[in-house]
């Protein structure tokens, strides 16, 4: 059924049909900012934990909220982050499963909106006066099932209305949406402590937002050309869709386990996203308490700086999809990215408080390295193996094989942050060094690979 806002689209213009290059748009501009609003609530606890930290002596930071302000609160902090990413991760299995026999407009808004309930109830703790562990942990758990709906559902969305021609390229700049959601949000928390308004309204109003987007998907998003009635002959480009609708079954979990180039991919994600979401919960903390030309940065200052990391991100996604567009290659750009990661990492530890200046470059060079295979496989890659030739046609494994990459992922994801908030205790280089050694195993779970895609461009 077409979505009512397609319908009133439609209506205004006189019953006129959309042209599929223009529900190509609509696609892509929904999807863009729907994952930006997840990961906007996703990036806001980051800086607040420079609120709820006990540390306070390190910079002009508020006092401490209990129960995070004892000497254990760097700890649960962690013990949030693995909580929340823990259930992600299941989730994300879960939700591509489900996202491949459900229709993905009604999956996707009903994401949304739980997502936006429990990260205002997590800032409902500050107005409450709450001090209970229990409850944030609780409240983060629920969140991160919410927001488990959103990466395969997007993916295949998108899946559905883009052909192989230029899609590395197409999504890696689509693929932005993360790094422009890091930025909202750090942006939003940072301003509101800065101003004094409490921490509570630095998770309350990215909840608010991603209510607000997930009504406007719920009302425009057209799932796929079959969804809206539209065929190959109404496109106005050559660009074709990943493959015909059918009416076989879905694709069975395990099945898709076995589709070629599935398990290293997933497996290189896992590491490549345990370095960054590392940088993704614990940047602005880290940046608050590194001395850069002598002085430590307030709470505020530590957020917006951050966001530097998610600009060289973006740079980092298009380079690698565009690369690997370029070049017919999808290993060997990701394994390339992530073994330029090793250095750019010990760079931004060892030099980057010699000066603010000197921050900045190194923080982007790394977001670039760190972000463009994670960024690359996400989408090019999961979109690929997801219309592998293995499945005969059948589009209906896309959000499932989605679903099996950034699960995997998303394992990575929970554990590197969880490992920090115990390891940043001792000392921040240890932090580094394993973040290094990720890097260092992403790329070379990808071996096999990057030798097949060798002997193809050197023997043909």
């Amino acid at each position: 059924t077409k979505p009512l806002g397609i319908r009133f689209v439609e209506y205004v213009k006189g019953g006129g049909s959309i042209s599929y290059k223009t529900y190509q748009y609509i696609v892509l501009i929904i999807t863009f900012f729907a994952y930006s609003a997840y990961h906007a609530t996703r990036k806001t606890t980051s800086v607040v934990k420079t609120a709820l930290d006990p540390n306070s002596s390190l910079s002009t930071r508020l006092l401490g909220w209990p129960p995070f302000d004892g000497a254990d609160g760097t700890s649960l902090l962690g013990e949030l982050d693995l909580a929340f990413l823990f259930v992600y991760a299941l989730g994300i299995y879960f939700s591509g499963h489900v996202g491949d026999r459900v229709d993905l407009r009604v999956f996707l808004t009903l994401g949304m909106l739980g997502t936006g309930l429990f990260t205002a109830l997590f800032g409902v703790g500050f107005w409450a006066n709450i001090h209970l562990f229990y409850y944030y942990l609780i409240v983060q758990m629920l969140a991160g099932l919410f927001q488990s709906t959103g990466w395969p559902s997007v993916v295949a969305v998108v899946g559905n209305w883009f052909g192989k021609k230029k899609r590395g390229l197409i999504m890696g700049i689509w693929n932005s949406h993360t790094s422009l959601g890091n930025i909202t949000g750090s942006v939003v928390a940072s301003l509101v402590l800065k101003y004094g308004w409490g921490w509570g309204w630095s998770m309350a109003v990215p909840g608010l937002g991603i209510v607000v987007v997930g009504i406007i998907l719920f009302l425009f998003l057209p799932v796929s050309p079959e969804s809206v009635g539209v065929g190959k002959s109404d496109e106005e480009d050559e660009t074709e869709a990943l493959l015909e609708t059918n009416a076989v079954a879905a694709v069975g979990f395990l099945e898709a386990w076995r589709i070629p180039g599935v398990a290293p991919f997933a497996l290189c994600l896992f590491f490549a996203k345990l370095v960054a979401y590392t940088f993704l919960y614990w940047l602005p903390f880290y940046i608050s308490h590194t001395e850069i030309e002598g002085k430590f940065l307030s709470d505020g200052e530590a957020g917006n700086l951050s966001t530097v990391f998610d600009v060289g991100g973006v740079v980092g996604g298009v380079l690698a999809g565009h690369f690997s567009d370029r070049l017919g290659w999808r290993a060997i750009p990701a394994a390339g990215f992530m073994y330029c990661a090793i250095p750019a990492l010990y760079l931004y530890r060892s030099y980057g408080h010699v000066s603010l200046a000197m921050n900045v470059v190194l923080m982007a060079m790394a977001g670039l390295f760190v972000n463009g295979p994670y960024a690359l496989i996400t989408t090019a890659v999961s979109a690929d193996l997801g219309t592998h030739q293995s499945l005969n046609g059948n589009s209906r494994g896309l959000a499932t094989v989605t679903g099996i990459i950034d699960g995997t992922g998303s394992i990575g994801a929970a554990l590197g942050p969880f490992l920090t908030g115990y390891v940043s205790g001792r000392s921040w280089d240890a932090v580094f060094y394993m973040l290094m050694g990720a890097a260092l195993i992403s790329g070379l779970l990808l071996t096999r690979l990057v030798v097949a895609e060798a002997r193809r461009v050197l023997f043909g």
